[in-house]
């Protein structure tokens, strides 16, 4: 029996470490692509973790949406984006940049307050046992309305990504 404890605390590490490890390249590098594939990384040792905890149903669930989704549609925005000529050509000083500074600036201020007013409780006990039918429960009953408008805030997120792509990538044939 202690040698599973020896090879839990090893899988324990083994995890960490890839995860860190693949924040650090998706950090750290120059191109576009192994930094995506550094957050691929990052993201199956944060699943391998929740699997460590004893949560597969999180873990699958952290490789399908985060891995599965995110990680392809980075890729897609790569391969339909901007090239580094189109992108030098535009400027980005100015008035954009006044913009994007009073954007931040007004977002820090929106969250800072809503931090600050929001008094933060201890949980008292577990909420749920967090097995698939509870969680298959509450997404398809309690948080129903807040499921759908992500997945319309996404869908809205891709069609605006793909329009935008395919107005950069018209400028260039004109």
């Amino acid at each position: 029996m202690i040698v599973f404890e020896y090879i839990a605390e090893a899988l324990f590490y083994g995890f960490m470490i890839l995860t860190f490890m693949g924040g650090f390249m998706a950090v750290r590098s120059k191109m576009l692509m192994h930094a995506v594939l550094g957050l691929a990384v990052s993201l199956f040792g944060v699943a391998g973790l929740y699997f460590h905890l004893g949560s597969p149903f999180l873990a699958m669930m952290q490789i399908l949406i985060y891995v599965g989704a995110v990680c392809i549609m980075i890729v897609l925005g790569v391969m339909l984006g901007n090239t580094p000529d189109q992108l030098a050509a535009k400027n980005f000083m100015g008035r954009n940049m006044i913009l994007a500074i009073v954007a931040c600036a007004t977002g820090f201020a929106s969250l800072f307050v809503a931090i600050s007013q929001t008094k933060f409780a201890p949980a008292a006990e577990k909420i749920g046992d967090m097995s698939i039918q509870f969680v298959g429960e509450n997404l398809l009953f309690k948080y129903c309305l807040a499921f759908e408008l992500i997945s319309v805030v996404l869908l809205t997120a891709i069609i605006g990504a793909i329009i935008l792509a395919r107005g950069g990538r018209e400028e260039k044939a004109s």
